[in-house]
């Protein structure tokens, strides 16, 4: 068995944890400025069809007296660091998928006792934390996933071994994982508007409109989902992009932000002890083009002088010209975990193929 749980509205629950003088009211989280979008948005602001990642003067224009609170990551990873902990207390292997939403192994667990043992971790967490949570109890991920969403906010839903098609069967082609708009788009032309038409579908049809994908979507839409909870996601890259409320093309400007992303990229490396090899920039210009350059080192790197150096160098063999900048982003990856002797930055640059 595989539990699903998925803390409800995350960002706006601890929102009001903290001002509950809000309760009850259209409440999203957001970042100001004129291209922010709604990062979450609570349950009394959803009937006003307003969600995640909508841009926030949408948000205000479907309901002017949306209420807007900044986000706060750092308490955000604290409680989140405190539900992981009371998932991961019994030894379950628990895969994260974001600070919020968590798969549990439960392995050969009785299907009654997976979904009591699912509901006393959802008590925990309310007890400790004050969050609430919905899950979803199944034999497999995809089961698991789409059952957490049924009874939010602060649900549960189970789905006995055996009846896994009948479930997904009149549920909308969308909910399944991995269907995105545009595919959904596609198979509704089709006339596939459930899972169940998607599992009836025929071989040959299913390969006209999915692909290569349509083996793997067969199957979830009958339940069958090999994936396993992997407890250890290796960490590939750590990034951080800003988009300016104006587009950018003062250099100054640039360089000031690439030297902020530097620092924080530092602190998140000195965290997880980790160097990186490879440092990347990514601009997203005025005329929405992306362009993008990193630079692969001789020996990693940790501190933020070293990040600037290399990210600066990057910038400057971006190719955007004297095109205005939307967003600035920059990366690093390609990591080892021991600490590396010390060179220049000059000394770093692999040569004659350091541009990748």
């Amino acid at each position: 068995m595989i539990a699903h749980l998925d803390l409800d509205a995350f960002y706006a629950s601890v929102a009001l944890l903290d001002h509950p003088e809000l309760r009850g009211k259209p409440l999203v989280v957001a970042f100001s400025g004129r291209r922010s979008v709604v990062l979450t948005a609570s349950y009394e602001a959803r009937p006003f069809k307003i969600r995640s990642a909508i841009p926030l003067y949408r948000a205000l224009e479907l309901c002017p007296q949306l209420i807007v609170v900044p986000p706060e990551m750092a308490r955000y990873k604290t409680l989140s660091a405190q539900v992981f902990a009371i998932l991961r207390a019994d030894g379950y292997p628990v895969e994260g998928l974001s600070l919020d939403e968590a798969f549990i192994d439960l392995g050969e667990m009785p299907y009654v006792d997976a979904c009591i043992y699912t509901n006393r971790l959802r008590d925990l967490i309310a007890q400790q934390t004050r969050l609430t949570a919905s899950a979803g109890v199944g034999s497999s991920k995809v089961v698991a996933k789409i059952a957490s969403e049924m009874n939010k906010p602060n649900g549960i839903c189970c789905v006995p071994p055996g009846e896994e098609a009948e479930f997904l069967a009149p549920l909308s082609v969308g909910q399944l994982w991995g269907i995105g708009p545009k595919t959904k788009a596609r198979l509704e032309q089709a006339a596939i508007l459930t899972i169940g038409d998607l599992a009836r579908l025929d071989p040959h049809t299913a390969d006209v409109l999915l692909g290569s994908s349509a083996s793997f979507f067969a199957n979830l839409a009958r339940g069958i989902d090999e994936r396993q909870v992997q407890p250890e996601r290796e960490t590939k890259s750590i990034s951080t992009e800003e988009t300016f409320e104006y587009d950018v093309d003062n250099e100054r400007v640039l360089l000031r932000t690439l030297r902020l992303q530097a620092e924080e990229l530092a602190q998140t490396l000195e965290r997880e002890h980790l160097w990186a090899g490879t440092v990347g920039v990514k601009l997203k210009l005025a005329d929405f083009t992306v362009r993008g350059r990193q630079v692969s080192l001789r020996e990693p790197v940790a501190d933020a002088r070293r990040i600037y150096a290399a990210a600066r160098w990057c910038l400057r063999r971006s190719d955007h010209g004297d095109a205005a900048v939307r967003l600035l982003g920059t990366r690093v990856a390609n990591f080892i975990e021991e600490q590396p002797a010390q060179l220049s930055f000059s000394d770093m640059i692999e040569r004659p193929n350091g541009i990748t």
